[in-house]
Formats: C-alpha cells, sequence, structure tokens
C-alpha cells in the first residue's frame, strides 16, 4: 500500500548508515510488511538494497547471512554434509508459507526485527545458537546471542535507528543433531508453536527452544539428557505471563503443545533417530 506521511527515500545511503537516520525514518529491507499498513509515523525511508549486505557464506566458523538475505536465497543454498542441522534452514524457511514473491523479497533479518512470536528466522537462529552483529547511528557495533534478541512480541534490544548488520551460525551448532515440532490451527496458518531440539555430537545433552507459544524465544538447556519429568518441570517452570495469546492458540492450548512436543523430542533424540 502507499505510505502517504513518507516524504523522502534515501536511496544511496552512505556504507555505514546509521548516521543519516533521524526520527521519523525506517530502514528499508524486503519491505513486506512496512508496505502491508498503515505507518502514520514514518517520514523517510532508508534504503538498504544498495548496500549489498544479502552474502550468504559458509565459512571453517560457521555460516555468515547478511541481514538483507532473502528468504529464497537462505532456502536455495547448498551446505556442507557434515552440517546434521542444516535441514533446519529448509524448514524455518518452509514454516514462513508466504508466496513465491514474499520469499523472493522478504529478508532474513526483516523477519527477525520484527520481533513476532511466530518468526521463523527467529526459529532457526536461536536454535542454531546464533549471534547477531547490530550497527548504531554513531557507526558503532556491538553483538547479541540471538536468544537474547526478542524481548517479547513486536520489540526488540534494538535502540532509536540501530539496525541489524549480520547473522552468524556457528559451525558447533550446524553439526549438532536436531528434531524439531510445530503445530498450526490450519495447514497454511502461522505458528501455534515451533519447538526445536539439539544435541551435540556423541553427548546426552540436550537443547530444547521454544518460539511462537511464548512472546519471546525460550531455551532450556540440560548438561544430559533429562527424565521426562525434569523436561515437564522446566515447561511448567516457564512464566504464565510469557504465554502468547491471540487467535492462534490460547497459553493453556500452547503450554500443553509444549509439554507434549518437549517429550517426544526428548525422546526422539534420546533414541538417536533423526527429524
Amino acid at each position: 500500500m502507499d505510505i502517504s506521511t513518507v516524504t523522502d527515500v534515501i536511496r544511496n545511503p552512505p556504507a555505514v548508515p546509521g548516521p543519516v537516520w533521524r526520527p521519523g525514518d525506517a530502514w528499508l529491507a524486503g519491505g513486506t510488511w512496512l508496505f502491508s499498513d498503515a505507518q502514520p509515523d514514518l517520514r523517510r525511508l532508508i534504503d538498504l538494497a544498495p548496500l549489498g549486505w544479502n552474502s550468504l557464506e559458509v565459512t571453517a566458523d560457521g555460516l555468515d547471512v547478511g541481514a538483507m538475505c532473502t528468504i529464497g536465497d537462505l532456502y536455495a543454498l547448498i551446505t556442507p554434509a557434515e552440517w546434521a542441522a542444516a535441514p533446519l534452514l529448509r524448514t524455518s524457511c518452509e514454516a514462513f508459507l508466504a508466496s513465491f514473491k514474499v520469499w523472493n523479497s522478504a529478508t532474513v533479518g526483516g523477519n527477525i526485527c520484527m520481533a513476532l512470536p511466530a518468526g521463523p528466522m527467529i526459529t532457526m537462529t536461536v536454535a542454531l545458537e546464533a549471534t547477531y552483529e547490530l550497527w548504531s547511528t554513531t557507526g558503532s557495533e556491538r553483538t547479541v546471542d540471538a536468544v537474547d534478541f526478542v524481548t517479547g512480541n513486536h520489540s526488540t534490544v534494538l535502540r532509536p535507528g540501530e539496525l541489524l548488520r549480520s547473522i552468524h551460525i556457528p559451525d558447533s551448532a550446524l553439526r549438532k543433531r536436531h528434531a524439531h515440532r510445530r503445530f498450526t490451527l490450519t495447514k497454511m496458518g502461522r505458528s501455534t508453536i515451533f519447538m526445536v531440539g539439539t544435541q551435540s555430537q556423541g553427548t546426552d545433552d540436550l537443547t530444547l527452544v521454544l518460539t511462537a507459544a511464548t512472546t519471546h524465544p525460550i531455551r532450556l538447556t540440560f548438561d544430559t539428557m533429562p527424565s521426562a519429568d525434569a523436561v515437564a518441570d522446566a515447561v511448567d517452570a516457564i512464566g504464565d505471563d510469557l504465554w502468547f495469546d491471540d487467535p492462534n492458540g490460547s497459553p493453556g492450548h500452547r503450554k500443553h503443545l509444549a509439554r507434549h512436543y518437549a517429550e517426544e523430542i526428548r525422546t526422539e533424540l534420546s533414541t538417536g533417530a533423526h527429524r
């Protein structure tokens, strides 16, 4: 849709664009959400596309993803055979449930910064222990863990004008065994819950990441494979105020699914099965 309040678009920002930001600005990535609704507070758009932050680089340290990388490009990535958790990249793209036009416009960074509980790029990066590189309006940089970035529904640690530059997924996480469960009310619906379990190769540890069911990602870690009761207790210990409530599921329904899927994933990774 047209955003009638916007009076200017910065088409070619500097390589370090932060200093040109001012109140009333918005960083323009894929724009799939930005142009879907009225934005009455916006006066300028700063187009990040010319900066070329769309790279995908496989290195000895893992995977580096430019914030402007599209969902379609991530889905098409050919990964090293030793990355046992690499299928989760495609699984998370498929959870996007969008048309090919959206896949080829929407960006990994944009989905993360939207901070919706059901954002599948959030699920993917938290489950794979990613870190985010953030750039401020002064040009300074900081790195935050993916699990700490989203603080609530449509809420993040981003400061005014700060932007997400890139995502790093470590090689150690990509080599982990994994299992996942996801529930939607309809076949093509938004996630009611998206849970991922990971386990280091040759160990019996367990990490469970819970998204979509809660207002921000929850990570549960166990040094050794926990009992069914221990997993259930960990889910029960999640505060009542953290369970998300919307038309896709009530807090009680989401908590029930979390207990059920956590036990399924625990059992699967206990027996050595792959999903």
